[in-house]
């Protein structure tokens, strides 16, 4: 055999397996299994609806009946695990101090009013509830609701009370966890196994490369959760006058790399759950679930929940 013909044999042979375990992954991989699915997750708890990341956020969207709460978590320094998204509270509170140099005691209250993140010009006003709540807070007052876990910075010790917070509320099987960063991710893995993990950004970039090399079918994946941003919803949290022409194309190859129906139903098919965020719009809920998505996460639980009770409900 010719080497000509010896390469066009090897990469036939590739393609046609590659193909193959892309359309049947369980020929090579075990299907990984969750407890739950979720379709309605609540973003920081509903930071549309109500001041985010607050009990009272929490219980608004469990009423609702979302199926998932997305929550953040830093450390204070009398070492207690809060709900938090920024380390820094002059944003929320005014107050331009870190959490890690308050002890909980300490905290201030939130702002009667806070700015939505992903939704361009848009006030959340809260009611009653402006406090920073602990993590065992939520746990107790939840315990049957999956959270998703964002390990805001990398501490050691973060990463172990929260993991010690888990198993002492029973919750590994409906709890998520992770970061943006492999680092962190990697130590919440270490720490605790059991708690099923997200991509990391690293992980997420390196996802992308096998699948368009086409190795992916091959790649065994410790994650069982994806979850990534909707990147044209940049275009709407922008000023159009403000947004460049290479901005533009950036935002449009990143959507079209990473918006892709054929990727999301291959990691279903392993047992992977796709999230994609921040969603707050019905054409934006639309094209993720025409997608794939298994869940959007949105600032307006609400909203989305009107807009489920008329999406088809299709087995993901």
């Amino acid at each position: 055999m010719s080497a000509a013909m010896y390469v066009l044999s090897t990469l036939g042979g590739f393609v046609l397996s590659s193909a193959l375990l892309f359309k049947c992954p369980n020929l090579l991989h075990n299907k990984k299994k969750q407890s739950f699915r979720s379709r309605h997750i609540s973003h920081r708890g509903g930071a549309g609806e109500n001041l985010e990341n607050t009990m009272a956020a929490f219980r608004h969207a469990v009423q609702l009946g979302t199926e998932m709460l997305e929550l953040d978590c830093h450390l204070t320094k009398d070492e207690q695990v809060v709900v938090s998204h920024d380390s820094n509270l002059k944003r929320t509170t005014g107050l331009n101090k870190d959490i890690g140099n308050l002890t909980f005691r300490e905290l201030p209250l939130y702002h009667c009013k806070l700015h939505v993140s992903f939704k361009k010009d848009c006030v959340c006003v809260g009611g009653k509830d402006r406090s920073i709540p602990l993590l065992s807070e939520v746990f107790e007052a939840f315990p049957d609701t999956p959270i998703n876990i964002d390990i805001k910075v990398d501490s050691d010790v973060l990463i172990q009370k929260v993991s010690d917070l888990v198993k002492k509320f029973n919750r590994q099987d409906i709890t998520v966890w992770g970061n943006v960063s492999d680092h962190i991710v990697k130590k919440c893995y270490s720490m605790n196994p059991q708690i099923p993990i997200l991509f990391s950004q690293q992980r997420v970039l390196l996802l992308v490369g096998l699948f368009y090399t086409g190795l992916l079918p091959f790649y065994p994946l410790r994650e069982q959760f994806l979850e990534i941003p909707m990147p044209t919803i940049n275009l709407k949290l922008t000023d159009p006058n403000k947004i460049s022409r290479t901005q533009r194309f950036t935002i449009w190859l990143t959507d079209a790399l990473l918006m892709r129906k054929s990727l999301f139903e291959h990691l279903k098919a392993r047992g992977i759950q796709v999230y994609i965020w921040v969603l707050n719009d019905k054409e934006d809920f639309e094209r993720a679930f025409k997608l794939g998505a298994t869940g959007v996460m949105t600032d307006y639980p609400i909203q989305l929940k009107e807009f489920l009770e008329c999406y088809p409900c299709k087995e993901q």
